[in-house]
């Protein structure tokens, strides 16, 4: 089950969040520490209702955000489509316990449909560029690798910015 997440669901969350960044790091993928994901940017998302949450057993597993901002360091991007409607998904986490078994496909294919059903021209998303395993998830949903980005606080190393178009 895919629902919208609450505040009182946001320290599970960064339990999960936190247990995918150790994940990624003992891989020598890092892309997450400890200054991100945080409290206040799930804050952010439930307050504009953006954060959803993915359940098993009504246990929560992982999240996504399904944000229609765009982020200042997208700018540099040269988009498929021209800047109007737009979903951006961000924090899209499994807890490592349910990787692999089709979870993370659920969420994207949940906002896909979403993208779909509200007339969205197209989802924009980025993906570290040390990780290979997204990369490949992306890429074989049909999203367009179009550029590079940074975010100085997370890695020295760039993202990797994707498009799909609807």
């Amino acid at each position: 089950m895919i629902r919208r997440g609450k505040l009182s669901e946001i320290e599970k969350t960064i339990e999960i969040t936190r247990a995918c960044a150790d994940k990624m790091i003992s891989e020598g993928v890092f892309q997450w520490n400890n200054l991100y994901p945080n409290k206040n940017v799930f804050q952010k998302d439930v307050a504009r209702n953006e954060f959803y949450v993915i359940l098993n057993e009504g246990a929560i597993i992982g999240c996504i955000v399904i944000s229609s901002e765009k982020d200042p360091e997208y700018s540099k991007i040269d988009w498929l489509s021209k800047d109007k409607t737009h979903y951006y998904i961000h924090r899209l986490a499994i807890h490592p316990h349910f990787q692999k078994k089709g979870y993370a496909r659920k969420l994207m294919d949940f906002a896909e449909t979403l993208a779909i059903k509200n007339e969205i021209a197209s989802i924009r998303l980025d993906t570290f560029s040390k990780n290979s395993r997204n990369q490949t998830f992306y890429e074989a949903r049909g999203y367009v690798r179009l550029g590079n980005i940074f975010f100085p606080n997370q890695s020295k190393h760039p993202f990797y910015c994707y498009e799909k178009l609807f």
